[in-house]
């Protein structure tokens, strides 16, 4: 089973913390009000979502309450996945 929290939290500390090893970020801490994305680094977040999990982020699921934190975004993820499961089944 995958871990989609380790994935995310990778994803965001290779990306905003440029690799830090020490990078010290909470699954629940907010990563707009922290400073560590801006409007450009939710779009790269998005691109990483839609393309490692395979979905699809309408404009209107971009806000924080989707995006702002690794718990969020994974719970996010879980929503979409669960929806594309049950639009493809009979």
């Amino acid at each position: 089973m995958i871990d989609r929290g380790v994935e995310v939290r990778a994803f965001v500390i290779e990306n905003f913390f440029y690799g830090a090893k020490d990078a010290q970020l909470g699954e629940e801490d907010s990563l707009i009000r922290l400073g560590i994305i801006d409007s450009t680094g939710v779009l790269e977040l998005v691109n990483f979502l839609e393309d490692k999990f395979g979905i699809v982020i309408k404009d209107d699921e971009l806000i924080p309450a989707n995006l702002d934190s690794i718990v969020k975004i994974v719970n996010f993820l879980d929503c979409k996945l669960l929806m594309g499961l049950s639009e493809t089944s009979p």
